[in-house]
């Protein structure tokens, strides 16, 4: 029998307290077969582009401190004439190619510079097995260095890719001329929400997608294994199964299924491995962080969150009340939109407009 109630909460010597854990018995399951399951199986390695029998090269990229490579794609005006420079990260399932869809008109009249990159063992860059949030705030302060951004740059991202944000904002504060976050993935350990609200939100989750995400945060030597299982509950996410409340969200995930693009934008994400692109993503944003972005102090630089309240993957109440929290964040709540902000009509003008106009 599954067990599939979302949280008893207690502390590591059994102490009730305010955090949202699994429950003791299903934490000491997935610990036991993590423990077991990772001296027994391990992902397959990943294929590196550029390498014998992994994908070619198309992308441009550039070659960081420790010898991976990021590929990235720059839009808007030429970086030389530009106001403003932004990196963008994108979200699961994303890549350098992505953007906020702002129109070019826009961003030559604000003179924006925007550089989109495959994150870590997305795409074209290379994997890195030791991915964090910290190291995804690095990635995006080397990429703005290599490229010339000067002393400070912005920071959008958008849906899990937001982590990169949090992470720039805890890391390399000083760095970060503004930030803007677009339906930013939530983690359901963060100390600062409420246990109870927490835990009501989790279990209104699909069964896959609850187990998915316990194991990602409790067992994740063993998530690439549990995720390839058929006789297992798994995201939905991954699957493209999950319900959404959103009329246009679930058209263009219809569309997207229909015409091939859902299949394609997933194999090239994926290309060198499943495992250190979405799965490598699911450890990241669900493990155990070293911060609660709910306890970060006032940046030197404005924050904006944009949301819609009709999020099928974000839960608009968790977004509430983390800036309920965060006094100095600017917090735009969409009516009656889902959470594929990026192709709400108009809304990349608005994000742009609101940040530099």
């Amino acid at each position: 029998m599954w067990v599939t109630s979302m949280p008893q909460v207690w502390d590591e010597e059994g102490v009730a307290k305010g955090s949202v854990v699994t429950p003791a018995p299903a934490t000491a399951l997935l610990g036991s077969l993590a423990g077991w399951m990772s001296r027994a199986v391990e992902p397959p390695a990943p294929r590196p582009c550029g390498t014998e029998g992994g994908p070619p090269v198309t992308a441009t990229r550039l070659r960081l401190r420790d010898g991976r490579h990021l590929a990235y794609c720059e839009s808007g005006v030429p970086k030389e004439e530009a106001r403003f420079k932004v990196v963008f990260s994108h979200g699961f399932t994303g890549s350098r190619e992505d953007s906020v869809r702002a129109s070019q008109e826009v961003a030559e009249e604000l003179g924006v510079y925007m550089v989109g990159f495959d994150r870590a063992g997305y795409g074209e860059s290379d994997p890195n097995p030791n991915r964090s949030v910290k190291s995804a705030a690095l990635d995006v302060e080397e990429l703005a260095d290599a490229l010339g951004l000067g002393p400070k740059f912005y920071v959008i991202g958008i849906s899990l890719g937001c982590h990169a944000v949090w992470g720039a904002l805890k890391y390399i504060p000083e760095r970060i001329a503004g930030a803007a976050m677009m339906a930013p993935v939530v983690n359901y350990w963060w100390p600062g929400f409420p246990t109870d609200l927490a835990a009501e939100v989790y279990n209104k989750q699909e069964v896959g997608d609850q187990w998915a995400l316990r194991v990602s945060h409790h067992a994740p030597s063993i998530l690439h294994w549990w995720m390839e299982q058929s006789w297992l509950p798994t995201s939905t996410v991954v699957a493209g199964t999950t319900p959404l409340p959103n009329k246009r969200d679930a058209e263009i995930r219809k569309n997207m299924k229909a015409d091939g693009s859902f299949q394609k934008k997933m194999d090239l994400a994926t290309q060198q491995g499943i495992h250190e692109s979405y799965y490598r993503d699911m450890m990241v944003m669900f493990g155990k962080w070293e911060f609660d972005p709910m306890s970060l102090p006032k940046p030197p630089c404005p924050v904006h969150i944009w949301q819609g309240d009709e999020d099928g993957l974000v839960p608009v109440v968790l977004q509430r009340y983390l800036v309920s929290r965060l006094s100095w964040a600017n917090y735009h709540e969409l009516p009656g939109t889902g959470h594929f902000l990026s192709a709400v009509p108009g809304l990349g003008d608005t994000v742009l407009k609101t940040i530099f106009g």
